[in-house]
Parts: structure tokens; C-alpha cells; sequence
């Protein structure tokens, strides 16, 4: 087999984003599946976006990478979420046709130059010398490869719970990668740990009554996840309804009885599963159990797809016996006669300790090894969509010879995300929220382009079309706000006046109601462009002061940014550094003085001595040259 730039190994969310990334920039990618047919399955919920994950969703499409762009083909129905909260919080949700998003995701693939796909099973690592020069499958071939990206989410030793019965499988329907979890741990000597997420049962629509629940219709807006016109995204297999309804209903007090009377059938509370789940989505056990006082819990009922009828009902995931299953879904009103069609189920799989990253994702014992997705220990389509164009990027640069790229906290939640994974200690499958950003009013949903598309287009991520059509953006959106800063209407500038407006009043309605003359507003086409453009001046009018501040606080962290510790720093020559801190240092790694001070039980006084230990050592280097 032909020798390549870039190997990827997996082709979920994280595998696809991180060898479109790849091959766009200019490199020769494989990406080697368990299951072409399961390229960007969607395993659980089929919704991408929410609370801080739709944020990172717009920032990967602004980078120019596929997620948004397949979400708004498939899309059943889309929602802006936190609407009576602050900008800051803002989160578009889409639901999707999952079939319709995975079959876009292959063709896209199937069509991006310098991208081969291979149907195979990745068994071994080929290390020479500390390097990595390729990979080894099922079949003996051994394939050569200057970088490695290893994505394989809930697949390696994976094992499937329905009660106290287990079945390996990296999901249902697909068998685990077992081989290649030993080749980390055995071969490369890497720490891996065990984690656990799980999914609920799904149902068919003919057998629900959805008089008994409360209808969730979709949105009627303009907006989208991409932020590019219908002319530059590529074509792809479209859903055939945008308007799907979603339904809500409580469960009752007997679905909790039913399952307190089961628990000595649960694979969590028998210990039989020794992974950790997700704090912030967790099992029906979990709630009934942890949470007593609270007797009902609300469940959506979310369609699959425009061309199902399943549907998933989000809030019940679960791993009891599949006869508890159907008691438990039979005691929710309108479910009382429901036909189950697939079984919730609990997986437990293999995961890489993150603290053995760098936050290029790159593996700190291996130059040329990168990982992206649930393999760090994350949670989500989006959270691994964006680490994985983020190792696909260094990746490819890695073997281009090119300096590695690490995203700031200030500059994006993928940033957030990539240093809180490599600098705090994951022990539960770690998720996006808007808290987890210091910097979040600056980084919103809104201006994921203004934040990352000039960087994404100087990286070779995006391509020169849609640059064009960014700068044109960018530049009216420049000019429109810089005459609202400096025009003056009795002795204020316009951006202050229009801090009276509505946050939410659109373009048409405010040219009557404006705190000023008309004529003094810069002329806005009625179009999208011209609409986005005044809903980002509105933001700007009303969060200006606090924004100024953001920025101030921005630049000051940026100096301690600066102060790069060498990969090789002794820490145990700094004096009065006590020996957690020293242990915790010499374990993370921590490539700046900012990172270090955001590692859990570093105190300001260790990073004071650290900045002197830093400095100090860096005169003295000098010196002697």
C-alpha cells in the first residue's frame, strides 16, 4: 500500500473531522473504520448543538469544517436556546435525520481530494526508534504513515450492558476494537482508564399517544449552524421535512418504582461496571436514586429522522433488563402501550488519560501520535468534532514539518475544552458548558467567524471562496459599527443610543423606533447579510462596557500566556515548592505560566515561584550565551 501523510483511525465525528481537516490543508490522508456503512453513525441522541456545544459547532464551521454544514442538510428542526438569558449563553440546537447526516458525512468524504477510506481493523502500532511510522491491520498489511490520529470513541474494549447480560461491541450492531486498545497500552505503553456513557430505549410513533404530551414545535427563522450561503456548501442528501415537532411528558412516580424495585438487576449498582459516567447526563437509576425528592422527571420524545418513525426518548438512558425497559416506558403517560424498537443499553469502554496530551492533542511520549474525541475522555459529537479538526490540523502540519497549532482559552470553547483537558484531572466523561469559559460574553454563538475565519484561512483550513465572502462581512459589519461609535446624536454616539432598542427587534421595526434620527444609521440591505450585521450591532450597543472589560482582562492573561515553560523544565529545583504542586507540575506539563495556575491545587504562590524559577533560568541561559 501507498505510503501517507496522515493515518486516522475511526470515522466518527472526531475521525471525520480530523482527516477533512487534513486533507484540506493539503496532506494524504487515510482514514481506516471498523464500518464504512457507520461513518458518522449517530450512536445516541441525533441532535447536534445546545448549551456551549452549539457555540463549538459554529466555531468548527468557521475553521471550514463539515459539522455545521451537515447538520443544516440534515436538520429536522432547529432552536436557539437561552433566548430569555443573555447573548452570552445563546445556543442554536438542531435535531437531525441521522440517516440523512451520516450518508452526507460519507459523500462529503468520498469526494474531498487526498482522502482514502479503508474497511479495515487497526491492530497494531509500527514503532521505530520512538517513532511511529504506521499502523498494522487484521490482514496483515502494514501501512506507513508519517502522523497517526487515533479516534476510535467508544470502541476500544468495548462492552455492552443490558442488566447483568454484557456483550462486547464498540456499539450496538458493531464489534469492539480490542486489539488496538492493547497496542496503546502494551505497544506504547500509554495509561488508559474506563469510562461509561449510556442511551435510552427507542420506540415507534404508530404506538405512542402523543395527545398525552406537550407539543415542541420548531422554529421558524433564517438561521442556520453554517455561517456560509447555500452557494459554497457542498451538495448533499437534504431532509425532506425542516419542521419536525418534538414532544415533552413527565415520567411518574410508578417509572421510579419500577426501577427501585429493580436495582439488584443494575450493572451500575452490582458493580458490575466499573467505568465512570457522565455527572451531567446520567441514568434513570442515577436520578431516581440521587434525586428522591424529585418523584417526576421530564423526558422529550425526539424524532430519528424524516423518513422513521422511531423515536428516542431523551432523558430515560438506562442499562436495567430489557423486561424492566418496558415497564419503566409503560408507566409514562401517552407510552402506555409502546413497542420498543431498540433497548437502551450502558457502554464501558477504554480511554486515554488526557494529561499525557499536549494541548496541540498531540501525545507528549510520541512526536507524530495525536488523539481527538472520546479517547480524552469526552462526551458528545460536537466536543469530538472540534478536537478532532484540531488533530487533523497538527497532524497534517506535523508532517509538513510545520509548527503545531494549540487554540487559546480566549479565542474559542475549543480552546477552553483542549486545556481543561489537558490540564485538569478527568475522571468522568468531561462536556462543554458555558461556565467552563472564562472569557464566554466574548465568545458567542454570533461571531465564531469574526473569532477564528482569518486564522482558519491563513492555516489553509478555509478556502478562498468563502474567505471572500467572510471579508465582505467583516468589512461592512467594520464599517457600520465604526460610524456608530464616532456619529453623535445630542452629544452621545449612536452605539449608546441604541442600547434602548429591544435586544431581539429586527432591522424593519427598529428604523421607525430608533432613539434617533433614521438618516443617521448607516443604510442596511434588507437581506441576510444586512440582518446579521444589525443584530451584532445590537450586541455590541448593549454588552460595549462589559466587552472593553473582557478584552482588558484578555490581554493581561495573555502575558502570562507568553511565558513558555520548556517541555523539559525541572521542577525540582525550584526551592519552597511544595511536593504536590511539584508532582502535579511535573505530571500535566504545562507549556505556559497561565496554564500552569489553572491546574487543579496550584496556588498563586506556586505559580509566583514558578514565574521566578521560569525567568531566572531563562537570564541565566542567557547569560552564558
Amino acid at each position: 500500500m501507498k505510503d501517507y501523510d496522515v493515518i486516522v483511525i475511526g470515522a466518527g465525528h472526531a475521525g471525520c473531522e480530523a482527516a477533512y481537516a487534513a486533507a484540506r490543508i493539503g496532506a494524504n490522508v487515510l482514514l481506516i473504520t471498523l464500518n464504512m456503512d457507520h461513518i458518522a453513525q449517530m450512536s445516541c441522541n441525533p441532535a447536534v448543538g445546545g448549551v456551549a456545544k452549539g457555540q463549538l459547532v459554529r466555531e468548527i464551521d468557521a475553521l471550514g469544517g463539515a459539522q455545521g454544514v451537515m447538520t443544516d442538510a440534515a436538520s429536522i428542526q432547529f432552536r436557539m436556546l437561552n433566548r430569555t438569558k443573555g447573548q452570552a449563553v445563546w445556543s442554536p440546537r438542531s435535531q437531525c435525520d441521522k440517516v440523512i447526516y451520516q450518508r452526507g458525512m460519507k459523500l462529503l468524504l468520498e469526494e474531498t481530494p487526498n482522502l482514502d477510506i479503508l474497511q479495515s481493523e487497526v491492530t497494531e502500532f509500527l514503532v521505530q526508534n520512538g517513532i511511529i511510522i504506521g499502523v498494522e491491520n487484521q490482514f496483515g498489511d502494514q501501512i506507513c504513515g508519517r502522523a497517526v490520529v487515533v479516534t476510535t470513541g467508544t470502541f476500544l474494549n468495548g462492552k455492552l450492558h443490558y442488566g447483568m447480560k454484557n456483550f462486547p461491541g464498540g456499539r450496538a450492531g458493531d464489534f469492539p476494537s480490542n486489539a488496538l486498545s492493547h497496542a496503546l497500552s502494551d505497544t506504547l505503553g500509554l495509561r488508559l482508564g474506563r469510562l461509561k456513557t449510556g442511551t435510552p430505549p427507542r420506540i415507534l410513533a404508530k404506538t405512542i399517544d402523543f395527545s398525552a404530551m406537550r407539543l415542541q414545535e420548531a422554529e421558524n427563522q433564517e438561521e442556520e449552524f453554517s455561517f456560509w450561503s447555500d452557494t459554497l456548501r457542498p451538495p448533499l442528501p437534504q431532509a425532506t421535512r425542516r419542521n419536525m415537532p418534538c414532544y415533552m411528558v413527565y415520567s411518574t412516580e410508578k417509572t421510579a418504582e419500577v426501577v427501585r424495585e429493580n436495582l439488584q438487576y443494575s450493572p451500575m449498582y452490582q458493580g458490575v461496571i466499573k467505568g465512570i459516567g457522565a455527572r451531567y447526563c446520567p441514568s434513570f437509576e442515577d436520578k431516581v436514586t440521587r434525586f428522591p425528592q424529585h418523584p417526576l422527571h421530564l423526558l422529550y420524545l425526539e424524532p430519528e429522522g424524516a423518513n422513521t418513525r422511531e423515536y428516542y426518548i431523551n432523558g430515560i438512558s438506562t442499562s436495567l433488563p430489557v423486561e424492566v425497559q418496558r415497564g419503566m416506558v409503560h408507566s409514562i403517560p401517552g407510552m402506555e402501550n409502546a413497542t420498543i424498537s431498540r433497548y437502551a443499553y450502558a457502554i464501558e469502554y477504554d480511554f486515554l488519560y488526557p494529561d499525557q496530551l499536549e494541548r496541540s492533542l498531540r501525545v507528549k511520549s510520541y512526536p507524530n501520535l495525536f488523539c481527538a474525541g472520546q479517547i480524552n475522555g469526552t462526551s458528545g459529537y460536537e466536543e469530538a468534532a472540534g478536537q478532532g479538526l484540531a488533530a487533523g490540523l497538527n497532524a497534517a502540519r506535523f508532517a509538513a514539518g510545520k509548527s503545531l497549532i494549540e487554540f487559546g482559552r480566549d479565542q474559542s470553547y475549543l480552546g477552553v475544552m483542549i486545556d481543561d483537558l489537558c490540564t485538569k484531572e478527568i475522571v468522568e466523561p468531561y462536556r462543554l458548558f458555558t461556565s467552563r469559559a472564562e472569557y464566554r460574553l466574548h465568545l458567542r454563538q454570533d461571531n465564531a467567524d469574526l473569532r477564528l475565519s482569518e486564522l482558519a484561512h491563513d492555516l489553509g483550513l478555509l478556502p478562498e471562496d468563502k474567505y471572500r465572502e467572510f471579508t465582505v462581512y467583516k468589512n461592512e459589519l467594520s464599517r457600520v459599527l465604526t460610524h456608530c461609535q464616532s456619529a453623535k446624536f445630542h452629544g452621545k454616539c449612536l452605539l449608546i443610543h441604541l442600547k434602548e432598542l429591544p435586544g431581539e427587534i429586527e432591522l424593519e421595526t427598529a428604523r421607525s423606533t430608533l432613539p434617533f434620527p433614521a438618516e443617521l444609521l448607516p443604510e442596511l440591505p434588507d437581506n441576510r447579510l444586512g440582518r446579521r450585521i444589525w443584530r451584532e450591532l445590537l450586541i455590541e450597543a448593549r454588552y460595549d462596557g462589559y466587552l472593553q472589560r473582557e478584552i482588558a482582562e484578555i490581554d493581561r492573561m495573555k502575558k502570562f500566556e507568553s511565558l513558555t515553560i520548556p517541555a523539559d523544565f525541572n521542577y525540582d529545583m525550584i526551592k519552597g515548592l511544595g511536593t504536590e504542586a511539584r508532582i502535579k507540575l511535573a505530571k500535566v506539563r504545562p507549556s505556559s505560566i497561565a496554564q500552569a495556575g489553572r491546574i487543579d491545587g496550584i496556588t498563586p504562590a506556586d505559580v509566583a515561584l514558578l514565574q521566578v524559577a521560569l525567568l531566572r533560568t531563562k537570564h541565566e541561559s542567557a547569560t552564558t550565551k
